[in-house]
């Protein structure tokens, strides 16, 4: 006789991300050159543009008065910001490739099939909180479906909190690639 494995359920707060991980930037390589493409961009065409309008702009004369001097100023502050943020983003990146993964349970970068309670099925791949996207399907591993999808194996039933209340998801399949 062919005996089903037993399922098991979980609450999504049983499977809070571990404190080590939690101070990890996790990202998948695809995720990672994103990042490294936009600080790139910024830094080799968006900077050296706005900083020659600024430069046109203060030969105008009369700063105190000039639109685009103070809308390039304050546009240099912008890029600056962001370049610092990817920078540190990128300095604490852990880059996870999703086909290195072992595939015993649902991990960073898997693409998760569940099913709700009410027989919807949903798709979605946990990826890094910087490249997460929900119009690509894509969760960050730090949102409470995300973790609470972590660790979980087929047939697994996941109990998650959601921002409209407890949401009951049943782990269809998982698979790894980019």
């Amino acid at each position: 006789m062919n005996e089903k494995a037993p399922r098991r359920s979980f609450r999504s707060n049983d499977r809070q991300p571990s404190q080590t991980l939690e101070r990890n930037n996790l990202i998948t390589p695809s995720g990672f050159k994103k990042l490294k493409d936009e600080l790139e961009f910024l830094l080799r065409k968006e900077r050296p543009k706005v900083v020659d309008e600024v430069r046109q702009a203060v030969l105008q004369g009369d700063r105190s008065e000039n639109a685009e001097y103070q809308y390039g100023k304050k546009r240099l502050r912008e890029i600056d910001r962001r370049v610092r943020f990817l920078n540190r983003r990128i300095e604490q990146a852990r880059v996870i490739d999703p086909k290195e993964q072992n595939p015993d349970c649902v991990r960073f970068g898997a693409t998760v099939t569940v099913e709700d309670e009410n027989g919807q099925r949903r798709i979605w791949q946990i990826v890094g909180e910087d490249e997460f996207d929900l119009a690509s399907k894509k969760i960050s591993w730090k949102s409470p479906v995300g973790a609470g999808l972590l660790k979980a194996q087929k047939g697994d039933e996941v109990e998650i909190e959601t921002p409209r209340g407890p949401m009951l998801f049943t782990v269809i399949d998982y698979h790894y690639d980019e």
